[in-house]
């Protein structure tokens, strides 16, 4: 599977890479047919403090799944977004 991350506005460090591999990574066991994974990073214009947003974008024969979660750190905002993809991803799997 080929991971890509594009951040809008700003630049990720190394350990939110290396977090964002580790996480992405494991999908994989749950769905052997991911294609790809785009990951969008961005910094909603808000005084919100949960203003980080990760959309996370697997290209899966048949349907893109598609996930956005905002929270208060680029982090949680992954993990959210892993967790519901993991729970796609068995459903999709069940269902085929």
């Amino acid at each position: 599977m080929k991971i890509s991350v594009q951040s809008i506005g700003l630049t990720p460090h190394e350990p939110l890479e290396s977090h964002i591999d580790k996480k992405v990574s494991k999908l994989d066991t749950f769905y052997d047919k991911i294609q790809e994974c785009k990951i969008f990073l961005k910094v909603e214009n808000n005084a919100d403090k949960a203003n980080k947003t990760a959309e996370l974008i697997l290209a899966v024969p048949g349907d893109d799944i598609v996930v956005k979660k905002t929270s208060a750190s680029f982090e949680e905002s992954l993990d959210l977004c892993v967790d519901t993809a993991k729970k796609l991803l068995i459903k999709k799997k069940e269902m085929a």
